[in-house]
């Protein structure tokens, strides 16, 4: 989908089309005080002047997404909102509205398997579909039925997206960035030395900024450079499996099918502090945000019907590294109590003399409850004792912690 939480907002905002506008961060006061002062006033009549801008952005918020128009002055999506002020000050901001998002990615969802039933959920706003057995699917090499797909998600949801049409994933995942917005873009296997082999490494989906600095290191800067490398060169440097997959992904092969139903690898919850909190100064405040995380991600445990055997912490410093620990234990869980328990002695692992920007919680290793494993796992004797006395070990280890 084209820029998909800015142009859900622009639906409800059209006065802002063609503007630069940033969504990210959750709704603040200024946010609650424009919608109060609108009265009865239907929000597309809303004065462009009214809305806040960029510039006088206060906080720790990262950008979502962000209109073309704003792109244009290099604000881009998981930026900083105090950086993206100083690229385009004049961008409008406004907040995230994630029941909204919802709605419409299960809209334009809905609408494409009504089309192409192989479908392969990749998030709020992207998905993979195989049209191999599609009626049509093959008619100019796809373009027919890509068109068919953009049109009906726009009569019924009022927004664009970009196609990329591929013998596979990894192809089309590329050809969908190379004309947006509203393009569709045909790579066909004979296309690989003239449409991918110029790009840039990073275009692979997979290598990311630590592989493309190695890789620049290597003087290897675009994809056919990658391509020109033995494969047993990139094994020596980036190991076996990681070498192997680059030199296949850098000759577009990739036999990935389309996936309709998928199990999550983990669930997470984090969040960014307003300012920076510090292990002991800020102790009390850390051990009440950690409870809470770990109470709110048993909740989405629980909801999804999944239980845990590994939970792991990360940590944001001020500077900007990133701190990850997990421990794997005996038996499934869901329980806030054990998570907070166990995600605590993770903490221990870590130093915690610096401050502090971020803290997550992650459950990992899942499996569904009620399942084979989970019955075996958790019969064993030692699992009544353990979980009756995770409360005390919270207050033990909250307080060496935090």
């Amino acid at each position: 989908m084209d820029a998909f939480f800015a142009s859900i907002e622009l639906l409800r905002y059209p006065q802002l089309k063609g503007l630069p506008v940033v969504i990210g961060g959750g709704r603040r006061k200024v946010d609650e005080a424009l919608m109060a002062a609108q009265g009865e006033r239907a929000l597309r009549f809303i004065p462009v002047a009214d809305f806040p801008l960029l510039e006088d952005y206060v906080g720790r918020g990262v950008i979502t997404t962000a209109t073309y128009a704003a792109r244009q002055f290099g604000v881009g999506s998981a930026m900083g909102m105090m950086k993206a002020a100083k690229l385009c000050p004049q961008a409008i901001v406004l907040p995230v509205d994630f029941d909204e998002v919802r709605k419409y990615s299960r809209l334009f969802k809905s609408t494409i398997t009504e089309i192409a039933p192989l479908m392969e959920d990749r998030g709020v706003d992207e998905v993979y579909i195989d049209f191999t057995d599609v009626p049509g699917g093959q008619r100019e090499g796809g373009r027919v039925l890509a068109r068919l797909i953009q049109k009906e998600i726009f009569e019924k949801t009022g927004l664009t997206c970009s196609v990329g049409v591929a013998p596979n994933k990894l192809l089309a995942k590329m050809a969908s960035e190379f004309n947006k917005p509203k393009g569709i873009s045909i790579v066909y296997e004979a296309d690989l030395q003239e449409k991918i082999w110029p790009l840039h490494v990073r275009k692979i989906n997979g290598i990311g900024p630590k592989s493309g600095e190695k890789l620049a290191a290597l003087a290897i800067h675009t994809i056919g450079e990658l391509a020109a490398r033995e494969p047993a060169f990139l094994i020596r440097h980036f190991g076996k499996a990681t070498g192997a997959w680059m030199h296949e992904a850098a000759w577009g092969r990739d036999e990935r099918p389309v996936v309709t139903e998928s199990e999550p690898v983990s669930i997470s919850r984090e969040t960014t502090f307003e300012r920076d909190l510090h292990a002991v100064r800020d102790r009390a405040a850390l051990g009440a945000i950690f409870t809470s995380l770990c109470e709110k991600l048993a909740d989405d445990l629980q909801r999804k019907g999944y239980v845990a055997k590994t939970i792991g912490i990360k940590l944001r410093y001020d500077d900007f590294r990133i701190a990850t620990r997990d421990q794997t234990i005996a038996y499934f869980t869901a329980d806030p109590q054990t998570l907070r328990r166990v995600g605590g002695q993770c903490l221990k692992r870590v130093p915690l003399v610096r401050p502090l920007r971020l803290l997550g919680v992650r459950a990992g290793a899942l499996a569904k409850l009620g399942s084979p494993e989970v019955l075996a796992s958790n019969q064993a004797p030692a699992l009544d004792g353990r979980a009756k006395a995770a409360p005390d070990s919270i207050a033990n280890s909250t307080a060496s912690l935090f």
